[in-house]
């Protein structure tokens, strides 16, 4: 399990920006937000802070998960926002390289789940205590072994589709927790990419749709 915290370094990539909200690339291997200690302080809204002092959280991705992020530059956008996360009102669409080619074209993964306890921050799926999570997928195209999807989650846990593409057997290609040997360690990053985020405005109420095309 990689446990060493060592962020990119250059210039954060801004996808859009206004009065109200500025919406940024995030890069693998950044924290969006600081860890337990001095040596995880560097992450993602303290570097965006710098060019935008009012910046403020709406959403997480994973550290080494890359793309589309929104952060809120009024507390009014920062909890319309919020709100729109909590009820399942955003849309996000994420790109992911996988190992092995899924027998089907597309499909649904429904499995609950939940912190395991002995080994946090990894997840699993438990049908007794598990929080509902489901993920719309479907596969873009397929390569040797591994095939490139298409990744909708319906709902926001924490390692979701990591997880559910490891329970259908094809875990994400460099995933530092849940893939393991070659899977892992042949790849220079985990291959999920955040593509695109629908949401609407904060202050005018227009549906929005912020894209950042993935790097692998």
């Amino acid at each position: 399990m990689q446990t060493e915290y060592n962020p990119p370094d250059g210039p954060l990539v801004i996808l859009h920006e206004d009065a109200d909200i500025v919406v940024v690339d995030k890069p693998a291997g950044l924290l969006s937000v600081p860890g337990r200690g001095a040596h995880l302080a560097d992450c993602l809204i303290t570097r965006l802070q710098v060019a935008f002092p009012d910046a403020l959280l709406v959403h997480r991705l994973d550290r080494d998960t890359s793309g589309v992020m929104v952060f809120g530059l009024t507390p009014h956008a920062q909890r319309v926002l919020s709100v729109q996360f909590q009820d399942r009102k955003t849309k996000k669409t994420y790109v992911a390289r996988v190992h092995g080619v899924p027998s089907a074209k597309s499909g649904t993964v429904d499995l609950p789940l939940i912190v395991d306890w002995p080994n946090r921050p990894l997840q699993m799926v438990c049908h007794e205590t598990g929080k509902p999570s489901v993920t719309d997928w479907r596969v873009l195209k397929s390569e040797n072994d591994t095939a490139r999807v298409r990744l909708t989650p319906l709902t926001g846990r924490t390692h979701q589709l990591r997880v559910h593409m490891l329970a259908l057997g094809h875990p994400i290609l460099g995933d530092p927790f849940y893939a393991h040997g070659a899977v892992r360690e042949n790849y220079p990053r985990m291959m999920l990419h955040a593509e695109e985020l629908r949401f609407n405005h904060p202050q005018t109420g227009h549906s929005m749709k912020v894209r950042a095309k993935a790097p692998f």
